[in-house]
């Protein structure tokens, strides 16, 4: 598994911790639920506490809960299940997220401008065609876009030509 960021890779200074698995030194990455159960303990810890949240009944609910670490992992857990780009949104916007956004699971070529534009900064690539075409500097873009979006280089609201003015 390799960790991309937008212009290359970058060595991964987080450990994910199982549930049930003790906690080792250095920044770590725990489950939405883990956290919850363990909120008072982690939060005393002098190293960073991140939280990945999977799409469920249950993550809407406690975004919020998540929003104040220095990184929320959103997982991808099949292709077609695109909650996590709109979790994303709900972070950055409604609660104010400014963090590292990670996505996880799985993580698409395709998929990655798309996930840039929601805010996210970091993707752990285990596909190997994605890891590939990463490697090879080859990531499509999004030619033309009507919503704000969260990725560097974006345009500014209100300077899209193209837009109109509805209501």
């Amino acid at each position: 598994m390799a960790l991309w960021r937008e212009g290359g890779f970058a060595e991964n200074l987080w450990t994910l911790v199982a549930d049930d698995a003790a906690m080792p030194e250095g920044a770590v990455l725990v489950s939405l639920a883990r956290w919850r159960r363990e909120r008072e303990h982690l939060s005393a810890r002098t190293a960073p506490v991140g939280v990945e949240v999977s799409a469920g009944k249950d993550a809407l609910e406690h975004l919020v809960e998540a929003a104040d670490r220095p990184l929320v992992a959103l997982r991808f857990d099949k292709f077609g299940d695109g909650r996590a780009f709109s979790y994303a949104i709900l972070l950055r916007e409604r609660h104010g997220f400014t963090g590292e956004l990670r996505a996880v699971g799985d993580v698409l070529l395709d998929e990655i401008p798309l996930m840039l534009r929601c805010g996210f900064n970091s993707f752990e690539i285990v596909n190997a065609p994605t890891l590939r075409a990463l490697e090879e500097g080859r990531l499509p873009k999004v030619a033309l876009a009507y919503q704000r979006g969260w990725a560097r280089g974006e345009a500014a609201t209100g300077t899209r030509h193209w837009t109109r003015k509805t209501g």
